[in-house]
């Protein structure tokens, strides 16, 4: 069992992300003492960590990560993960395009100033 601190600087997960997601029942410690209140984490919860870690990562919202982990399933994981990649790739189009604008915009400035 791992204290709240030891957990957080395994998984990387702030001590505050770790409460939040034990708030919205997303991930919660495996252990809770009665007598002091502490939160322990154990293995389980390492790996857990580590996914949603990962899912934040890549832009997962709250509730999608908690869809993923009610849903419990493989492909619709993929299925999330595939659509947030499609995603990722309009933002980098459309990004790309606002540059290109920028550039022309810039230019066009230029040709104005000879």
């Amino acid at each position: 069992m791992y204290k709240v601190s030891e957990f957080s600087e395994m998984t990387g997960l702030s001590k505050e992300t770790l409460r939040y997601y034990a708030e919205v029942k997303l991930m919660e410690p495996a252990y809770i003492d009665p007598k002091n209140n502490y939160r322990y984490y154990d293995d389980g919860s390492y790996f857990l960590a580590l996914l949603l870690g990962k899912l934040r990562r890549f832009g997962f919202t709250i509730q999608e990560m908690i869809s993923v982990m009610e849903d419990e399933s493989f492909s619709h994981l993929e299925e999330l993960i595939l659509e947030k990649k499609k995603q990722i790739q309009m933002q980098i189009e459309d990004l790309y395009l606002k540059q290109k604008e920028m550039d022309e915009f810039l230019a066009s400035g230029k040709e104005e100033e000879q």
